[in-house]
């Protein structure tokens, strides 16, 4: 193999694709970036048995071949060519990388010892516009599980039927439901898709009104961006249904603008988190909800102005937890909804249904 291209297309490249190289295996294949030339055609492709990355560049092809390289190191020594024109050519056991008057190699593992990656997911699909489904990533998949007791809560429930896509993820202690309306698509699916995919998708696309596909096939799913494109395993088995955990009807309901009360949380919260617990009080009443947060390194009491329906009441939430939702919310205000100190509080927009969140309350002896 031995090929000529710009050191910044080649970057970037490989810094979209090391993303997916396994970072805690045995089988150095799997930290590996398979490199590619063919028909003036670089391509680059990594995976890590879940997370599949392909980028292909245009490149100047004077021997077609592939080599495995190590995909943290080359991805660092390209990094810093990004300035320069490279030549990549590969004899026997070792890449020689040329820039410059200068020249450098490392060493490579064969080609067929690459898992084989199926890029011929079709069967399924719906579309959605780009800065939508990044909306939705990022309003869902912080709420995902982070430990391994239920696998299936590691990733997000997407639902697409009747020209809406539904998002929803949940890991024990708060939800998240997203909604939104799709472009076209071509039968109805229900998959729960890893929030690592989600997440690099999220980073892969850029917030305006493109137009993506998205592709589902048995346990599969694939997106394609521009030149670049991600295929993922789908997690197996039941997600846990959540149709009766919203409650329909509520003692309490404050009508309060994001920005404020987000600002206030956040500044309690530099408190909070000094404390295992990290407690923040609402004391809410006709007009106004104090915002205290107690610590043995200090206190801070706040008050933020609201329309409250309904009884006066007093919930102790995670800081975190509504810290991290408010910050999902672009909307001016949002309603949040109450059944007492010990009965999950709901955050939804003022008007519509294009999200929800659900927060369980903490407990507290006080």
């Amino acid at each position: 193999m031995k090929i000529i291209c710009e050191g910044i297309e080649l970057s970037d490249a490989v810094m979209k694709v090391v993303k997916a190289c396994s970072t805690k295996t045995t089988n150095p294949i799997l930290e590996s970036i398979k490199v590619s030339a063919e028909n003036d055609v670089l391509t680059l492709l990594a995976t890590d048995g879940e997370i599949a990355i392909e980028k292909k560049i245009k490149a100047e092809v004077l021997e077609e071949g592939a080599v495995c390289v190590p995909g943290k190191y080359f991805s660092d020594f390209i990094k810093k060519l990004e300035n320069a024109q490279i030549t990549l050519s590969c004899e026997s056991e070792k890449l020689d990388i040329k820039y410059g008057d200068s020249e450098s190699s490392i060493q490579v593992l064969p080609a067929e010892d690459f898992p084989a990656i199926d890029m011929s997911i079709n069967e399924t699909r719906f579309s959605v516009v780009a800065k939508d489904l990044k909306d939705l990533i990022a309003k869902t998949t912080f709420c995902c599980a982070q430990d391994d007791s239920r696998p299936v809560l590691k990733g997000c429930l997407i639902e697409a039927s009747e020209g809406k896509v539904t998002f929803t993820a949940l890991d024990g202690y708060r939800m998240a439901i997203a909604r939104k309306n799709l472009t076209s698509m071509n039968g109805d699916v229900k998959i729960i898709c890893p929030a690592r995919t989600l997440n690099e998708i999220g980073r892969m696309i850029s917030a305006d009104d493109t137009e993506l596909e998205i592709y589902v096939q048995k346990n599969m799913l694939l997106v394609s961006i521009e030149d670049t494109v991600l295929t993922s395993r789908l997690y197996e088995g039941e997600f846990i249904n959540v149709s009766n955990i919203v409650p329909k009807n509520f003692a309490s309901e404050i009508v309060v603008n994001k920005n404020v009360l987000g600002e206030s949380v956040d500044r309690a919260s530099v408190l909070a988190r000094t404390d295992k617990n990290s407690i923040l009080t609402f004391d809410i009443k006709e007009g106004s909800m104090a915002i205290t947060s107690n610590t043995m390194i200090g206190r801070v009491d706040e008050s933020v102005p609201v329309m409250l329906e309904g009884k006066d009441v007093t919930i102790s939430l995670n800081s975190k937890y509504i810290g991290e939702c408010l910050s999902a919310i672009s909307e001016e205000t949002v309603r949040i909804s109450f059944n007492g100190a010990v009965s999950p509080c709901i955050i939804v927009p003022a008007e519509g249904e294009s999200f929800l969140y659900l927060i369980l309350p903490v407990r507290t002896t006080a």
